[in-house]
């Protein structure tokens, strides 16, 4: 008896690991599903690591929506680290709205690390993209901060190595803020915000991008400040600090004149006093050498005398 029952535990187990290395009802469900896979083709995707199950499920939706999908060319994705449903799931769904996309392209898409349902999809439903607020000046200096809706379609041809969000929208903002800088005044933008969407539509901004740029439509714009006010305030400003630099440096150059004009005066009554000092001196050599008699010193004093006088009755 127990040698039926390690028998039977023997049977069962070699039957789950051959159901498992042949999945009979995998196999079966895609005959009847109408799609060709051999037991042998289930077998050497378990020995090449592929999941049969998802090779089969996607065969079998494919060939329901009337895709012609080969084996090789899932298994091919599955191996390079691509997600075989969304790929099959975006054939599909590019085939019923009409939109040319084939098996090779998907798959580009899809290992280049964009969302290629998604891309599907967005062609069909359009997206509305809200850009942040931009500040733009116009020529009268006032300034206006916008924000803008960008409707957008996915470019399935420009996927590959297209910019994305970001770029669109930078160059959206670039377009509003150049168009809002020609403006003569910001009036003009105020009572006509479609001129800002005119301008920019006119400049191709999606060109190199995975999108097509549908419509710009502005949905807010407010007044910012006096952009040309304050830049006239600021100048005035730095203008007076350089007028008042200018003048301080004036008063430095006259003050160290002044300065240097005093101890040159200084320099000379010193001198002066050094050579009176030295007029003691020199009469009393020309006393003793005889060049100077006592009648004209007398006449030298008299002479001092009558100028001091002339100079007290001048004053």
């Amino acid at each position: 008896m127990e040698m039926f029952v390690i028998w039977g535990a023997i049977i069962v187990v070699a039957l789950v690991i051959l159901l498992w290395f042949f999945p009979v009802a995998l196999w079966f469900q895609a005959l009847l599903s109408g799609v060709h896979i051999s037991l042998l083709q289930l077998l050497f995707m378990r020995w090449r690591n592929v999941n049969p199950r998802t090779i089969v499920i996607a065969m079998i939706t494919g060939t329901k929506a009337g895709l012609k999908l080969k084996v090789n060319e899932l298994e091919a994705h599955y191996l390079a680290k691509g997600n075989v449903t969304k790929v099959v799931n975006a054939l599909i769904s590019a085939d019923k709205a009409r939109i040319p996309l084939d098996f090779n392209m998907a798959a580009s898409i899809d290992l280049a690390g964009r969302d290629v349902l998604e891309a599907v999809q967005m062609s069909v439903n359009p997206k509305v993209i809200n850009t942040p607020q931009v500040t733009a000046v116009a020529k009268n200096g006032i300034q206006l901060i916008c924000k803008a809706r960008v409707t957008v379609r996915a470019n399935i041809n420009q996927l590959i190595g297209g910019a994305g969000e970001e770029t669109v929208l930078a160059r959206v903002g670039e377009g509003i803020v150049s168009s809002i800088g020609s403006a003569e005044n910001h009036a003009i933008v105020l009572e006509q915000p479609e001129m800002i969407s005119k301008v920019v539509l006119q400049k191709g901004l999606d060109a190199g991008t995975a999108f097509e740029i549908l419509s710009i439509d502005i949905a807010d714009i407010d007044i910012g400040k006096n952009i040309g006010a304050v830049l006239q305030m600021d100048q005035a400003e730095a203008d007076k600090n350089i007028a008042q630099a200018r003048a301080e440096e004036r008063r430095a150059m006259a003050v160290a004149q002044e300065q240097e004009m005093k101890a040159k005066a200084q320099e000379a009554r010193a001198k002066v006093i050094e050579a009176e000092a030295q007029v003691p001196l020199a009469m009393a050599e020309a006393f003793r050498s005889g060049n100077l008699g006592i009648m004209d010193y007398y006449r030298m004093k008299n002479i001092q005398a009558d100028t001091t006088m002339r100079e007290k009755i001048g004053k």
